[in-house]
């Protein structure tokens, strides 16, 4: 059995390494805690935007093209998502490449230029997006069931955002955002495939050590006011219909799971 290890920069940036073998290639993850649940209503969806913000320039590489390409030109795999609780952006190419990976990454992550033509741009790409799942009934009931189950904060928020706040998302905010979630202590540096563990400290040593260590951000607790059973529905004129049902759980460090 693979079993991956763990280790820490003196910024607190902490490094999951999984070994291998028989394996040529290997895959690098950033991993940030900050989603949906971090935001607040103005800027909900800013995590998300964010995301696609990064690959759109550097200092160093202008251009969303020429990053692209610079991987394309390795044979690479390369993409992002966000979800409630973290974001993460990865490359996937022949393990001669890792190194090359990683600092495009690093590159993307300290250096984005957040030109705001180009977010002003991305914000229209990031509105579509928003449009097609609430046109796609399959997704969507899952956004509709997560209103029902948290209600009006963060973590009944769509991790898109809404057409109103993503109005409100400018320059200012993304760098201000950055500064807020993107340091040592929260993040993780995953590796695996070809890789070992003092290959991938020393790479996450030359390209991560000089993110700050500051403490975590905290997301607001979420609050449950539901004492009866509860239905929510959302109609859309269409030949599809879909169903969710759930039952409120134990929180995972409840007294009563450990009896």
């Amino acid at each position: 059995m693979v079993v991956p290890e763990i280790s820490k920069l003196k910024n607190d940036l902490t490094l999951i390494t999984t070994k291998m073998p028989a394996v040529e290639s290997a895959t690098v993850i950033l991993l940030v805690g900050a989603g949906s649940r971090y935001e607040t209503k103005k800027l909900n969806g800013i995590a998300h935007f964010a995301e696609h913000m990064f690959f759109k320039g550097t200092k160093k590489r202008p251009t969303a093209q020429e990053i692209a390409s610079l991987i394309d030109g390795i044979g690479g795999e390369f993409n992002a998502f966000t979800s409630k609780e973290y974001t993460g952006f990865y490359i996937k190419a022949a393990s001669a490449h890792l190194e090359f990976a990683t600092e495009v990454l690093s590159d993307m992550l300290l250096n984005s230029k957040f030109e705001q033509e180009e977010i002003d741009r991305e914000r229209n790409v990031v509105a579509e997006e928003l449009r097609m799942y609430l046109d796609t009934p399959m997704r969507h009931v899952g956004d509709v069931f997560e209103e029902l189950l948290y209600g009006d904060q963060p973590l009944g928020w769509d991790t898109v955002g809404t057409l109103e706040s993503l109005a409100n998302i400018n320059r200012d905010d993304f760098f201000a955002y950055n500064k807020k979630f993107y340091h040592g202590p929260n993040m993780l540096f995953v590796t695996a495939g070809d890789v070992t563990v003092k290959k991938a400290e020393g790479l996450a040593q030359k390209y991560f050590s000089e993110l700050p260590n500051e403490k975590p951000a905290k997301f607001l607790p979420v609050k449950f006011k539901q004492t009866t059973p509860a239905v929510k529905v959302s109609f859309k004129d269409s030949e599809q219909a879909h169903f969710v049902l759930g039952v409120r759980g134990y929180p995972w460090k409840s007294r009563a799971l450990q009896t």
